[in-house]
C-alpha cells in the first residue's frame, strides 16, 4: 500500500520497513543521497554518527533498503557499539538476514554503500540534503492524498481530512526548521 493512501481514514500505516524489491538494488549510487549519508555515516566518528542520525527519522529513506541500515546504524550508535561496515554485516548475520538470495543483495549492497567514498567529514550536509528530499516527497504525498480523498471520502471528512494533513506538514516544516537552525 502506498504511503498516500495511507494518509486515508480507515486504511493502515505502512510498517518501518517494506519487503525489499530489486529496484533497491539497481541504481547508480553515486548521486544517491541516501547511499552517500549511510557511507558517511559508516565512517563518521561517534559523536557526528550521533548527531546524524537524531536529524533524522526512518521515514526520511525513500529506499526500503537504506531505511533498514538506517534503523540497524542508529541502533548500533546509540547502544554505544561500533557502526562501521563491519559491524553492520554482523547485526545482519546474527539476524538472519543475510541469508539467502535477498541476504547476498542487501551484502553486496552494504558494500557499495561503504565503497562509495562519501566524505564523512560532510555526514551533516548529507543529513539535511536527505531530510530536504524527504521533506518535498512528503508534499507531493499529501497532494495525492488529498486528491484521492476527493474522489472517496464524504463531503463531511474532506476538510478534517486535509486538516490533519496539514498539521503533519507543519510538524515536519517545524523539524525543517529545527535541523536549519541547528546549522546556524
Amino acid at each position: 500500500m502506498s504511503a498516500a493512501l495511507a494518509l486515508v481514514p480507515g486504511q493502515t500505516q505502512a510498517a518501518d520497513t517494506e519487503p525489499l524489491q530489486p529496484q533497491d538494488f539497481a541504481d547508480d549510487l553515486h548521486a544517491d543521497v541516501e547511499a552517500l549519508f549511510l557511507c558517511a555515516l559508516l565512517w563518521a566518528p561517534p559523536a557526528a554518527a550521533k548527531h546524524s542520525v537524531g536529524i533524522l527519522e526512518p521515514t526520511d529513506f525513500a529506499r526500503p533498503i537504506h531505511r533498514e541500515f538506517f534503523i540497524l546504524i542508529r541502533g548500533l550508535i546509540e547502544s554505544g557499539a561500533p557502526h562501521n561496515a563491519a559491524m553492520v554485516g554482523a547485526a545482519l548475520e546474527r539476524s538472519g538476514d543475510l541469508a539467502g538470495h535477498h541476504g547476498s543483495e542487501r551484502s553486496r549492497h552494504l558494500a557499495n554503500i561503504t565503497t562509495l567514498g562519501a566524505e564523512h567529514a560532510a555526514i551533516d550536509h548529507y543529513a539535511r540534503a536527505l531530510f530536504s528530499q524527504a521533506y518535498r516527497r512528503s508534499f507531493a504525498t499529501a497532494a495525492t492524498a488529498l486528491t484521492q480523498a476527493a474522489r472517496e471520502l464524504s463531503e463531511d471528512q474532506l476538510y478534517a481530512h486535509m486538516c490533519d494533513l496539514g498539521r503533519r506538514q507543519r510538524a515536519l516544516t517545524d523539524r525543517r526548521n529545527a535541523i536549519e537552525g541547528d546549522n546556524q
